[in-house]
């Protein structure tokens, strides 16, 4: 009998192996500089969620590091589906599914040559399990020392493989008793959290800071500004200066994994905690409502992107 069991898998330029065991070069120039592009998507009931609009982002990653990428959407897809069919995908269970592009690999030097063809990666594994408590309460950010990569350095637009600034911001909200971080940039504007978008209700509204502050282009973000008036509330995306959160009266993080989990509480810069309701205040339960809807209808009319 075939094992039925599933199993996390990899695809590296169409050799699909177990996750374990997949390579790439040591001079690939994802690994040696950081220098790729990423997406992850989540699927339901076999859809992969808001799955062009993916796309287009990293073309804009792409464009916006002036890495041309080999491989067309459409064969990048055909490799998720047949990395998805080596990984048994029992009936009903949907999957998290990760892809870069690098440059690709060639000489040991910083400047690229002009011929190299982009490598890809796809990692497929089990959808992540968040604590229960982040629902049910809330998770906690900090403020953090470490700021944000300027837009004119590095722009935190660009989804790419170089999560350092990440990886310092959320080590020191983690060493300060914080779930995650919420950093600010040089100019002390709010940004985003280690690897999600941070809303905020202030006087009535829903308020994201905005691109030029120095986040990302959220996908789930931009799904509650679509479906934000249909459901009776106001959207907007502009600069948040880190005293508004004192007039904050709900908060909560969005991403392709978490969707809209909410925020208990914020650790200020001088120590403080500015505290949110448990759970998620009315209008945090209300988005997070309206953002289930929105996807089971995106799920419906998208039964032709079934990865299996």
């Amino acid at each position: 009998m075939a094992d039925s069991k599933f199993r996390r898998m990899a695809n590296v330029n169409g050799e699909i192996t177990p996750l374990g065991e997949a390579r790439i070069s040591i001079l690939d120039r994802g690994f040696l500089y950081g220098d790729s592009v990423y997406e992850v998507f989540r699927t339901y009931d076999g859809v992969p969620l808001f799955c062009h609009e993916h796309f287009d982002r990293m073309d804009n990653s792409a464009r916006l590091i002036a890495m041309k990428i080999s491989q067309s959407r459409e064969e990048i897809l055909d490799e998720i589906r047949r990395t998805a069919a080596a990984a048994n995908m029992p009936a009903g269970q949907d999957i998290y599914v990760r892809w870069h592009v690098t440059r690709g690999t060639g000489a040991l030097d910083l400047v690229p040559a002009a011929d190299l063809k982009s490598t890809f990666v796809i990692i497929l594994k089990e959808v992540p399990t968040w604590k229960p408590e982040f629902y049910s309460r809330g998770m906690t950010l900090a403020i953090t020392q470490v700021r944000r990569n300027p837009v004119e350095a590095l722009s935190p637009d660009i989804k790419s493989g170089n999560y350092l600034n990440n990886i310092l911001g959320v080590a020191e909200a983690v060493g300060i008793g914080a779930d995650d971080c919420l950093m600010l940039n040089p100019d002390g504007i709010v940004t985003e959290a280690s690897n999600s978008n941070v809303l905020f209700v202030i006087d009535g509204k829903v308020v994201s800071p905005n691109v030029e502050s120095g986040v990302l282009r959220g996908i789930t973000r931009a799904a509650i500004a679509k479906f934000s008036t249909a459901n009776g509330f106001t959207y907007e995306e502009r600069p948040v200066k880190a005293n508004e959160l004192a007039k904050a009266t709900e908060c909560f993080v969005t991403s392709a994994t978490r969707e809209v989990m909410p925020v208990v509480g914020i650790r200020l810069e001088n120590g403080e905690w500015r505290e949110f309701p448990a759970g998620g205040g009315e209008m945090t339960r209300r988005v997070a409502k309206a953002y289930k809807e929105f996807v089971a209808k995106y799920v419906k009319e998208n039964q032709a992107l079934k990865i299996l």
